[in-house]
């Protein structure tokens, strides 16, 4: 029933809002970050995908930093695309999270799973 009325007064969870947040902050922020093409001269399509650093301490792999690579790199690819225009990615960001509203990190992380989308 919450899922309906949220839905229908255009508001997006918290859980979501962070996620919107966290983005936003990817993108303004890009010179702490590297992506795959970057890294590599192969081109695949995770090529918009944000290049994790080697890590084998679990405190690392839990931390901030880390955690928004993951989450920006499970955001769907037509998105991760529109990343060079601020503008653009905001309104398909808040589109996207406006269908899909997630209330906490397992319902986020298994969405691309079952997605088809991409």
């Amino acid at each position: 029933m919450y899922r309906t009325v949220q839905k229908i007064r255009n508001t997006i969870p918290i859980y979501s809002q962070y996620i919107f947040s966290i983005s936003i902050f990817v993108l303004k922020n890009k010179h702490l970050f590297y992506t795959n093409n970057q890294t590599h001269s192969i081109h695949t399509r995770f090529k918009t995908n944000l290049h994790p650093p080697t890590a084998n301490l679990t405190k690392f792999q839990k931390a901030v930093y880390y955690s928004v690579i993951k989450m920006f790199n499970n955001l769907p690819h037509n998105i991760k695309d529109l990343a060079n225009d601020i503008l653009l990615f905001r309104n398909a960001l808040k589109r996207f999270l406006l269908i899909n509203s997630f209330y906490n990190s397992k319902e986020y992380f298994n969405y691309q799973r079952y997605s088809t989308e991409n």
